[in-house]
């Protein structure tokens, strides 16, 4: 990284400085321009040191006129809102119609098997009880006597 110490003495470099010289000025007439027509005109310019710079004169870049965008009428913004507005009113209604069909569905196929389930009992109780096991029996005609004992 860094040298050795060698017992050399370090070198001298010898380092000239250079100042500027100013330019002498120069006093010339200013050029006068004379064009034909068609041709742009051209601009000559005297620089403080008696230079002359010639060239064409720039114009600015002129933007476009931006056309004028016509106002919205806040009759029109309403307007468009309210249509923006009906058509989500339209659409959730169509989905709450859905879901009240589908709902009115469900609660019609759980009535329709309610009735077979229930139907199927009934059939059970009445087809299948053959004899009389350990059900109540009514003798109607004591019934009835005793009916017409307590009354009569």
């Amino acid at each position: 990284m860094y040298p050795e110490h060698t017992g050399h003495p370090p070198t001298e470099r010898v380092v000239t400085i250079h100042q500027p010289a100013p330019l002498a000025p120069v006093q010339a007439a200013p050029l006068v321009p004379m064009q034909p027509a068609g041709i742009p005109a051209v601009a000559s310019i005297v620089l403080p040191d008696g230079r002359i710079v010639t060239g064409y004169a720039i114009e600015p870049a002129k933007p476009e006129p931006v056309a004028a965008k016509p106002a919205v009428s806040r009759t029109a913004v309403n307007i468009a809102l309210g249509g923006i507005g009906f058509a989500a009113f339209c659409g959730g209604l169509v989905l709450l119609t859905a879901f009240v069909a589908a709902l009115a569905a469900f609660i019609h196929q759980l009535i329709i098997l309610a009735a077979v389930i229930f139907g199927g009992w009934i059939a059970v109780q009445v087809f299948g009880a053959s004899g009389h096991r350990g059900g109540t029996t009514v003798n109607i005609r004591k019934a009835v006597i005793k009916r017409n004992h307590f009354h009569g």
